[in-house]
C-alpha cells in the first residue's frame, strides 16, 4: 500500500481520463504530437495488446502481460517485424518453464475426475477473465467425452465472469483458428455441461461438484468462503491454476498448510488435497528468451515480477546472449517508480521546404534559412514561408533612437552624404526624413535626431552612430 502523496494518479484523474479513451485496431498506426504508436496481439487474454511506441526515431516495445503459446482459444503473441531499441517485458515467472500444454491439460482433467469420483468437491480458484474461459472449454469438452461424469455438475460463480462470457461469445473472430472453425458449427462458449451459479446461499451443502470462482489467490470472495467450508473434508480437493504470490492463502495451502484461521476468527484443520497445475497465460523463461532472440533489442527492461525472479531472469539472459554477436543487450531490473535513463545518438536530418527547395542543391553551397522543430521533426525554410508551413507568423520590431542635435539641418545632410553617399527622401511634408544604407530612416524632431531602424540592423546602427 502507498500513501495518497505517493500515488501516481488520483481516482478523480482516473475518472476524468475515461472520456479520452479511443479504440484502435491492431497494427493501426496513430500519431499524437509526433509520437507514433501501434499495437500487436499479446495472447494473454482476449484483446490483450503489446504497444510499439516511436519517439524521435527511437522505438520502444511494451509487452505488458503476454504469452507466446497458443492455447484452446487465444492466438500466441505476435513477434513484431521491427527491431525495437528498448524492450519493456514482463518477468512474472522468472526462469520457470511451463509444463507442455497437452501434459498439463491431461493432468488437470485426471485430477478433477479423481476428486469428484471419490465423492469430493473440487474448488478451482480463478480470475474472472482469461484463464477461467480456457478451463471451462477444457472441462466442457472433457465432460462431453465422459458420459459417466454427467451427474457431477460444473459451475462458474462470478458475476464479472458472466459479463465477460458474453464478450467471449461475441468476439469469436478475435480468437485463434481453432475457435473460429468451431464457431461455424456452434458457439464454443455456450457450454453444454457448465452452468453459471446465480446464488451461493447454502451452496456448501451440495454433493460432489466442480466450482470455478474468484478470487484466484483466495484472499477474499467466494473461493475463500468455499475453501473454509470444504477444507476439512479429505475427499475434497483444490486446484490452483494460476500464479500464487507469497503471503496469499493459495501459496500457503500449496505449502502443506495444516490449519487456517477463518475470516470469523475460527481455527480449522486443512485435510483436503491441494495441487497446482499452472495454466498461466504469462510468458515463461524459454518463451521470453526466444522472443528476445528474434527481436534482438539493445536494451531490455524487466518489469512485473518479484525481485528475486527478475534478477534470476536477468542473469539468465546475460549468460545466454553474452557470446551472441548479433544480440548485445543490456538488461535492467528497476524497482517500482524507479526511472531508467537511456541515451541514444543518431543523425538529425532536416527537410528543406518552400522557396529553399525550389532549386536543386549544389555541393559546397551554404543553405541559409530558419530551422523549425515540430513533433520531433526538423524543417528548414525561408522566413517568408513560415506562415505556409507552420503556425508561426513574422513580426518586425522597429527601434527608435533619439540623439540631441542643435546644429543646422544642412550640416547633418552634408556630413551624411559624405559618409554614406546618396541620400533617399522618405516621410511626408509633416514629417520629412532621409534613408541611409537603404534601411535606416533619419528624422529631425525638436532638436533631436531620431533614428528609425529594424531590430536586426543594430550593428549597422551602432556603426553609424
Amino acid at each position: 500500500n502507498v500513501s495518497a502523496e505517493e500515488m501516481l494518479y488520483t481516482e478523480a484523474e482516473l475518472n476524468a481520463s475515461m472520456s479520452h479513451i479511443e479504440t484502435i485496431n491492431f497494427h493501426q498506426e496513430i500519431e499524437v504530437n509526433g509520437i507514433k504508436f501501434w499495437c500487436y496481439h499479446a495472447g494473454h487474454v482476449l484483446g490483450a495488446a503489446m504497444f510499439m511506441i516511436e519517439i524521435a526515431g527511437v522505438k520502444i516495445l511494451y509487452t505488458g502481460d503476454f504469452s507466446r503459446q497458443e492455447d484452446r482459444h487465444l492466438m500466441a503473441a505476435e513477434v513484431p517485424n521491427l527491431r525495437p531499441d528498448v524492450l519493456v517485458i514482463e518477468a512474472t515467472h522468472g526462469i520457470h518453464v511451463h509444463e507442455p500444454r497437452e501434459q498439463r491439460e491431461n493432468r488437470f482433467t485426471r485430477l478433477v475426475h479423481d476428486i469428484v469420483t471419490r465423492g469430493g468437491r473440487c474448488l478451482i480458484p480463478v480470475s474472472a477473465l482469461g484463464r477461467v474461459q480456457e478451463l471451462l472449454l477444457i472441462l466442457d469438452e472433457y465432460w462431453a467425452s465422459h458420459p459417466e461424469l454427467h451427474d457431477f455438475p460444473i459451475y462458474y460463480a462470478s458475476s464479472l465472469a458472466k459479463k465477460c462470457m458474453s464478450v467471449y461469445q461475441t468476439y469469436i473472430d478475435a480468437m485463434n483458428d481453432r475457435i473460429r472453425k468451431q464457431s461455424a458449427v456452434s458457439n464454443p462458449f455456450k457450454f453444454k455441461h457448465i452452468a453459471c451459479l446465480q446464488a451461493t446461499g447454502g451452496f456448501e451443502h451440495i454433493g460432489p461438484c466442480i466450482v470455478l470462482t474468484t478470487s484466484g489467490m483466495m484472499q477474499s470472495g467466494l473461493s475463500r468462503e468455499l475453501f473454509e467450508c470444504w477444507c476439512t473434508d479429505e475427499r475434497n480437493g483444490i486446484i490452483i491454476t494460476g500464479h500464487a504470490a507469497e503471503g496469499t492463502l493459495a501459496k500457503m495451502v500449496l505449502s502443506e498448510l495444516q490449519e487456517i484461521t477463518t475470516k470469523d476468527g475460527k481455527k480449522v484443520s486443512v485435510k483436503c488435497s491441494a495441487e497446482q497445475i499452472s495454466f498461466s497465460a504469462h510468458t515463461d523463461c524459454n518463451q521470453t528468451t526466444d522472443f528476445i532472440r528474434e527481436l534482438r533489442p539493445p536494451h531490455v527492461v524487466l518489469v512485473h515480477g518479484e525481485r528475486t525472479k527478475m534478477h534470476q531472469l536477468r542473469l539468465h539472459l546475460i549468460q545466454t546472449f553474452e557470446e551472441d554477436p548479433e544480440c548485445k543487450l543490456l538488461v535492467y531490473t528497476p524497482k517500482n517508480t524507479q526511472s531508467v535513463e537511456l541515451r541514444f545518438r543518431g543523425e538529425k536530418t532536416a527537410k528543406v521546404v518552400g522557396q529553399l527547395a525550389a532549386e536543386k542543391p549544389v555541393e559546397g553551397n551554404i543553405l541559409s534559412g530558419i530551422l523549425v522543430r515540430r513533433n520531433f521533426k526538423l524543417h528548414m525554410m525561408a522566413p517568408e514561408d513560415l506562415q505556409n508551413f507552420t503556425t508561426l507568423t513574422r513580426s518586425t520590431v522597429t527601434q527608435h533612437l533619439g540623439i540631441p542635435f542643435t546644429a543646422a539641418p544642412r550640416s547633418l545632410f552634408l556630413n551624411l552624404s559624405q559618409v554614406v553617399g546618396e541620400l533617399e527622401q522618405v516621410g511626408d511634408k509633416q514629417r520629412p526624413g532621409i534613408r541611409v544604407f537603404g534601411a535606416i530612416n533619419i528624422f529631425l524632431e525638436n532638436k533631436m535626431i531620431v533614428l528609425e531602424v529594424n531590430s536586426r540592423l543594430n550593428i549597422v546602427l551602432l556603426c553609424l552612430i
